[in-house]
């Protein structure tokens, strides 16, 4: 039996042998056979028909046929060599000379064989005695004609192409008289025949076309059968056309319309249809034997030049690069897309695209003569049969799976995976698989510590789920144990366990292997890690390195929900496991489908707050993650935590402690800012202000929550009064929020009064306390105060101005005592005090103008006379204010009473100071009586001409006669009531019910568009 390389890839196998000395009785061994050509056609599945013409011109006849039932469909296990049986047949003598080729039609159940020069044609059962064909004589090659187009191996029927070149027809050359009697004697018929009435032979479809090298020509025959099945009706054959001047030919392969022939000059192509010819190659040395062989999937042809084949199209033209054997060959077979070589026992398997040589096979020792080999015409059938002169030997060819399977099981990852890309390119493999390879491959690197490997050809995989990688990752898989697919490989590799696990077996494996080494016991272990065993921590941060990378380009695939909390959950476990701080609280902090149950407990154990925080928060769980902020928070400040994302990082104690502090909150003011829970923020409102109060006001102040803080609550003003910025908030609420809640505007208001108090008091205290610091301190310092406190005022009165909102009441009951006395004035104008305000603004602030100004407000007189007193008598031993006085006597003197002037003013005021305003208030005294009466009078003349006017309108006289219509329903008017409107309509009492007094039929109002007559005007 053959003996395969173990190192090769594994593409044909044995699976029967034929040794006729040992086979038979009727084989004598004292005049052994000798092996001259072989033939195989396919019956059925599993079934194989095998021809093999010996040098004594017989042939044997051998059934292959596989032992499992014909009935049931063939499964993998029945395709095991030991099921197949080689058994002979029969043995059928045609000639006395050596069987020089043989060639199956399938489709009419005929073998055309060549020996002696003649033809001799034969059922495929050889049931009945060979047909010798007188015509053609001294043939020396025989080739059939392969077509393309759909019309197959076969050949088929010639009429479809004018191989005569002058348009005979077949059926002219049928219906010849000779015909007949050619027929009878198993004849032909040359193409200048007669024309007769039509034979039986023209109707079936059963023939077919073969040319022969006969002497110096090439003649084009078609053997024409009938569809009787017995060799008594042989048929005739047809000589379609004759191609002179052929010489020397040694081999001939026949390609659509072309014919390439072969000689020791080299090959020529013929064209069949006008018969012309052109040089494709000269061989180098004439002693090289010319071979050619049809590879009849895609219509081509191999040339043989010495050691080199070409492989050239049915024009000549070379299809792709050229093949390069070890030797000259004997034969050539061809099978899929690999060429088959056989010499000096000896099998080659090469691929057609890359001139590789996948597989060697010996069959036989060197010097048993020469090998031939032989395969299905079709070029796709699963069989091959080698043999020498004195034995066959069947190979089988392995399908596409046991071929990976074996390249898997040798460890040639890469030779499987091109493979199956090149199966997938030609689509005899689908997508799928090719994806279900990248997975299978993966997993076995997986075992053989190949992590990054492993998941390059996961990640190529588009069918793998990452959930079959959990297993490798936890042991407890809780919740995803049921999305583990199961039992979906070939099983080559060990079921997943976890990637501790895989680790430390492989290591022992390494071990192992070193060992045998020693032993001289060679093992399929990486070279590498023989020679540099690595280590157990390597290995597990090269293994988790790549499972990391695996789910984070899976956390970008569209995964079932639950699937993707295993993901992110596994994910946040190989982090951890690595202490990747940066990525465990990136991924805790971005959007995440991480289970916190399943995490919550590792990241405390392990001391990773931060990210627990973060995954806290990314779930909603707001308390949770401000609690550990707030812890983190004290304990940066008490030094009894360290952020493990500074721990490598060249900083001072003290910046850390500060960073650490601002970062935990930073990140609790960013959940409090959104938090609508009243409680929550005031909960953690103090430890936040205590390190960054402008992150409390932002908390505070934000416009992220759908419900505002009230202040109004008992607990919340407690809290907000207990950190300085209650101001700051409410000042947010009342100006960006527009906020019009009277107790938000109250406490505004009392804040600011607070602060306006404390800088007052700050101010007026501080020279007195410490007088010497006064003495040294700068001016701009001083400068610096008084603009705070004006500041502060200033906002305070801005507030008190324009808010409505407040209790002036609670105001001035908190500053009554103190020197704000504008502020004072302002809310006493609210209360409506204008007494108060008075006496503040002209007594307090001594401010004349704003005084009079609020004088002009109130509007009335007696409120000028009330300043005017109080500028001349301002009580509490102050003097009298005199040219107050006279300045508000000068503005608004001649709006005054000079009678109350005069009793107000007291007898101490220098009348030098009030004479020219008391003048010039008599004069306008008088001039105003004056205005008065002129005003008087114009105004009863105006009253007498009105009256005169409306009476001489009502006293109007209007005529109605019969022919008198109502300007609104037209009726006649008549002895009926009517009523005339003051632009001159008249209309019936019913009308003028109807539309009123005031509007006419015109539309017009005369409430709203008053109408004047020239008669009204007063013209006196």
């Amino acid at each position: 039996m053959a003996k395969l390389e173990p190192k090769d890839r594994t593409v044909l196998e044995p699976i029967a042998e034929f040794d006729p000395s040992k086979t038979s009785s009727l084989f004598s061994s004292s005049s052994p056979l000798s092996f001259r050509s072989l033939a195989i056609s396919a019956v059925s599945d599993s079934q194989t028909l095998i021809y093999i013409g010996t040098e004594s011109g017989s042939i044997i006849l051998l059934f292959l046929s596989n032992s499992s039932s014909p009935d049931k469909e063939i499964s993998a296990s029945d395709l095991k060599p030991e099921n197949y049986t080689l058994t002979f047949s029969k043995f059928v003598s045609v000639s006395d000379s050596p069987v020089e080729s043989i060639h199956v039609f399938v489709e009419i159940d005929r073998i055309l064989v060549l020996s002696d020069g003649y033809l001799y044609l034969l059922d495929s059962l050889f049931l009945q005695p060979p047909r010798k064909l007188s015509f053609p004589k001294g043939a020396t090659v025989v080739c059939r004609r392969l077509r393309g187009g759909g019309a197959g191996v076969s050949g088929g029927s010639s009429s479809s192409l004018d191989l005569f070149g002058d348009s005979v027809s077949r059926s002219d050359l049928l219906n010849s008289t000779s015909s007949r009697f050619l027929q009878k004697l198993g004849g032909g018929i040359r193409a200048n025949g007669t024309k007769s009435r039509e034979s039986q032979l023209q109707k079936d479809g059963n023939n077919c076309i073969v040319a022969v090298a006969v002497g110096k020509r090439l003649v084009l025959v078609e053997l024409l059968l009938p569809d009787g099945r017995t060799m008594d009706s042989a048929g005739i054959f047809v000589v379609l056309k004759e191609i002179q001047g052929v010489e020397g030919v040694k081999t001939m392969v026949w390609l659509d319309d072309s014919i390439i022939v072969g000689t020791v000059n080299g090959y020529t192509l013929f064209s069949c249809i006008t018969g012309q010819n052109a040089p494709l190659f000269t061989l180098p040395d004439p002693s090289c034997t010319p071979y050619l062989k049809t590879l009849g999937k895609h219509h081509e042809a191999l040339l043989l030049v010495d050691n080199v084949g070409i492989i050239v199209n049915a024009i000549g033209q070379p299809v792709c690069g050229s093949l390069i054997f070890r030797h000259a060959p004997d034969s050539i077979g061809n099978i899929s897309s690999y060429l088959i070589v056989v010499k000096d026992g000896r099998m080659d398997l090469y691929h057609k695209k890359t001139g590789l040589c996948i597989q060697s096979i010996t069959f036989a020792g060197q010097g048993f003569g020469s090998c031939i080999v032989a395969n299905e015409e079709s070029g796709n059938g699963d069989f091959v049969v080698v043999a020498t002169l004195s034995k066959a030997i069947c190979f089988r060819k392995l399908s596409v799976e046991e071929q990976i399977k074996d390249l898997l099981r040798k460890k040639n990852f890469k030779e499987a995976i091109s493979l199956v890309e090149e199966l997938e390119c030609e689509g005899e493999m689908t997508k799928e698989m090719l994806s279900f390879v990248h997975a299978q491959v993966g997993f076995l690197l997986l075992f053989d510590l190949h992590f990054e490997e492993a998941v390059d050809h996961f990640l190529q995989s588009e069918t793998m789920e990452p959930s079959e990688i959990f297993p490798f990752i936890t042991r407890d898989l809780n919740r995803w144990s049921l999305m583990v697919p199961r039992n979906r490989y070939w099983g080559l590799h060990p079921p997943p366990v976890p990637i501790e696990d895989v680790v430390d077996e492989g290591l022992m494996a390494i071990q192992r292997a070193i060992f045998l080494r020693k032993a001289g016991v060679e093992t399929t272990t990486d070279e590498d890690f023989l020679l540099n065993p690595p280590s157990r921590a390597e290995l597990l941060e090269s293994a988790i390195q790549n499972l990391i990378r695996y789910l984070r380009v899976s956390r970008e695939k569209d995964l079932a929900p639950a699937v993707m909390e295993g993901v992110d959950t596994l994910l946040m476990y190989l982090y951890r496991a690595l202490n990747h701080v940066d990525d465990m609280e990136k991924l805790a902090s971005s959007e995440n489908s991480c289970v916190v149950e399943e995490l919550e407990t590792l990241l405390d154990e392990s001391g990773h707050l931060r990210t627990l925080a973060f995954l806290y928060a990314s779930k909603g769980i707001s308390s949770k993650a401000l609690t550990i902020w707030r812890i983190l928070a004290r304990n940066y400040a008490a030094g009894l935590w360290k952020d493990p994302a500074m721990e490598n990082e060249a900083r001072g104690l003290c910046t850390n402690v500060i960073s650490g502090q601002e970062t935990a909150a930073n990140e609790a003011s960013k959940l409090l800012e959104s938090s609508s829970d009243q409680d929550m923020v005031l909960q953690h409102l103090g430890w936040i202000a205590d390190v960054d109060q402008e992150l409390a006001v932002k908390v505070l102040t934000s416009d992220k929550r759908t419900n505002q803080l009230s202040p109004g609550n008992p607990h919340a003003a407690r809290v907000l009064q207990a950190v300085p910025m209650l101001k700051e908030y409410l000042q947010w609420l009342i100006e960006d929020q527009d906020s019009d809640d009277t107790q938000f505007h109250t406490l505004y208001a009392l804040s600011l009064a607070k602060s306006a108090l404390e800088a007052v008091e700050m101010e007026s205290i501080s020279p007195k306390t410490d007088a010497k610091r006064s003495e040294e301190m700068e001016i701009s310092e001083v400068e610096s105060q008084t603009i705070f406190t004006h500041s502060l005022r200033e906002r305070l009165q801005l507030f008190l101005q324009s808010s409505d909102l407040y209790d002036p009441e609670e105001v001035l009951d908190l500053i009554e005592g103190s020197e704000l006395w504008l502020e004072k004035a302002i809310l006493y104008r609210k209360l409506g005090q204008e007494t108060l305000v008075l006496q503040i603004l002209a007594l307090k602030l001594e401010d004349s103008e704003a005084a009079e100004q609020y004088c002009a407000e109130i509007g009335r007189q007696d409120a000028y006379m009330q300043l005017l007193d109080m500028y001349l008598d301002p009580q509490d031993g102050k003097e009298p204010m005199f040219k107050a006085a006279v300045r508000l006597l000068h503005n608004h003197g001649e709006s005054l009473d000079p009678r109350q002037v005069l009793e107000t003013l007291s007898p101490d005021m220098p009348l030098q100071l009030a004479s020219d305003t008391i003048l010039r208030m008599l004069r306008a005294r008088v001039h105003h009586h004056l205005q008065s009466q002129i005003v008087h009078s114009l105004s009863s003349a105006l009253n007498i001409d009105s009256k005169l006017a409306r009476l001489e309108e009502r006293s109007r006289h209007v005529q109605i006669n019969d022919e008198s219509l109502c300007d609104s329903c037209h009726a006649r008017l008549g002895t009926k009531l009517f009523a005339m409107y003051p632009d001159d309509s008249i209309v019936c009492y019913k009308c003028f019910r109807r539309q009123g007094e005031s509007t006419s039929v015109s539309g017009r109002n005369f409430e709203r568009e008053i109408i004047f007559k020239p008669g009204w005007l007063v013209n006196r």
